[in-house]
C-alpha cells in the first residue's frame, strides 16, 4: 500500500493544456474518486498516474518516490480500464495469470495469487470458463482479478462499470466497496456518475476544465458545495437555481429579491458578506428534497406543473415558475398532482445555498 501525491501536476497534448497545475493528496488505503462532465481531464490525470501519458509538468509520487521517469510496469499500480479486455482463446484463469507469467513470477505463486484472487472476487467456480461463458458483471470481476494478483500498492479504475447495465452497476458498487474494505489498497476511481462518487468514496475530487473545483467527502460536496458548478452537479435531480438580486447587505445578513418570490423579499442570515453589495446579481440554490408543496400563493412562490414522475417511494413534480425558472420538487409518496395544475412551494431558510456573482458559494447561517 501506498499514498499519492500529485504536486503542480501539468498535462499538455502540443499547445493545448488539458490538466492544470493540479494538487492532490490521496492518503495510504484511500478511495478517492475523480468525478467530473465529459472532457474535463480526470481520465488523461488517471493515465499520467499509471504513466500511460509522460508528465507535461509537476511531480507524481507514490508511496515516497518520485516516478516522473518511471515504466508504468515499474509504478506499483494496477490498472482496471472501461474496456474489459480479456483474452478470447484464454480461460479465466489464464487471463487473471497472464500478467505474472509475462513477469516470469514462479508457477507455484502464480497458482496461489490467482486462488487467492478468485476466492475474493467469488470466481472460483469459474475459472476454467472463456470470457464469452460469463456475465458482463463477472468480466468485468476477471478483468480486476488480473488487477489484483498483481498486488499493487495502488488500484486505478477507470470508469471500470460504464459498459454494464443499471442492474449490473449497482451489484458491481457494492462488489467493489467490499473489495476496498477487505484489501484496504490505495483505489483512485474515475467516472462521470455521481451516484458511484458518493456510494464508493472516502474523498471526492470534483473536476472541471483540467481544474479541481473542490476536494472533500461527499457528505461535504453534497451539504457545502464550493460553488455553482459542484453544486449543480451532485443531487439527483439536481438543485434547483433561482436568480436573485441582494436587496440590502448588512452585517451577516442578507435580504434578496425576486420576481419569483410572493413576499418579493427573502431574509437570509449568511456567515459573511465581504463579496456581496447591494443590488449584486446572486444565486439562490434550494434541492428538490428541500421544497414542500402548499396551496398557491401560501408558500414562497408559485409554480405551474408541466410533468409529474410518481416512483412510489417518491414523486417528482416539475414545474415553471412565473418568472420562468424551472424548478422540481421531490415529495414522499404518490400523489395526485396534474399537468397545468398551480401549486405554492415552500422552503425553509436554513436549507437553502446562495452564491455571489462569480458563482462562489456564501455560507449561510450564523457563524459560530
Amino acid at each position: 500500500m501506498a499514498d499519492l501525491k500529485l504536486v503542480n501536476v501539468v498535462k499538455c497534448f502540443g499547445q493545448h493544456e488539458v490538466i492544470h497545475r493540479v494538487n492532490l493528496h490521496v492518503q495510504d488505503g484511500e478511495f478517492v474518486v475523480l468525478v467530473g462532465p465529459s472532457g474535463c481531464g480526470k481520465s488523461t490525470l488517471l493515465r499520467v498516474i499509471a504513466g500511460l501519458e509522460p508528465v507535461t509538468g509537476g511531480e507524481v509520487w507514490i508511496g515516497g518516490t518520485r516516478v516522473n521517469d518511471l515504466d508504468p510496469a515499474n509504478r506499483g499500480v494496477a490498472m482496471v480500464f472501461q474496456n474489459f479486455a480479456l483474452y478470447p482463446h484464454m480461460s479465466v484463469e489464464e487471463n487473471m495469470a497472464f500478467g505474472l507469467k509475462m513477469a516470469r513470477r514462479p508457477k507455484q505463486e502464480i497458482r496461489e495469487r490467482v486462488a487467492r484472487a478468485a476466492e475474493i472476487l467469488q470466481l472460483t467456480a469459474y475459472l476454467k470458463r472463456r470470457p464469452k461463458e460469463l456475465s458482463g458483471g463477472q468480466r468485468q470481476r476477471v478483468a480486476i482479478g488480473r488487477a489484483i494478483v498483481r498486488e499493487p500498492e495502488i488500484f486505478l479504475f477507470d470508469e471500470p462499470l460504464s459498459n454494464l447495465d443499471a442492474e449490473l452497476r449497482g451489484q458491481m458498487r457494492i462488489e467493489l466497496s467490499k473489495l476496498h474494505s477487505e484489501l484496504q489498497t490505495t483505489m483512485v476511481y474515475v467516472t462521470h456518475d455521481q451516484m458511484e462518487a458518493m456510494t464508493l468514496a472516502d474523498k471526492i475530487v470534483v473536476l472541471n476544465s483540467g481544474r479541481i473545483e473542490q476536494i472533500g467527502s461527499p457528505a461535504d460536496l453534497y451539504l457545502h458545495p464550493a460553488n455553482l458548478f459542484v453544486a449543480g452537479f451532485f443531487g439527483m435531480p439536481k438543485m434547483n437555481f433561482l436568480k436573485v438580486r441582494a436587496a440590502a447587505v448588512q452585517e451577516q445578513r442578507v435580504t434578496v429579491r425576486s420576481d419569483d418570490f410572493t413576499a418579493g423579499g427573502l431574509e437570509i442570515p449568511v456567515q459573511e458578506t465581504a463579496e456581496i453589495a447591494s443590488n449584486d446579481a446572486l444565486t439562490l440554490g434550494v434541492r428538490p428534497e428541500h421544497l414542500t408543496v402548499s396551496p398557491p400563493h401560501k408558500g414562497k412562490g408559485l409554480l405551474t406543473i408541466e410533468v409529474v414522475e410518481g416512483l412510489g417511494d417518491l414523486t417528482y413534480i416539475h414545474g415553471v415558475t412565473p418568472a420562468g425558472n424551472r424548478m422540481t420538487v421531490s415529495v414522499k409518496g404518490f400523489h395526485d398532482f396534474k399537468h397545468a395544475d398551480s401549486v405554492g412551494y415552500d422552503f425553509k431558510v436554513k436549507d437553502v445555498h446562495l452564491f455571489d456573482p462569480r458563482e462562489n458559494a456564501i455560507r449561510v447561517g450564523v457563524a459560530g
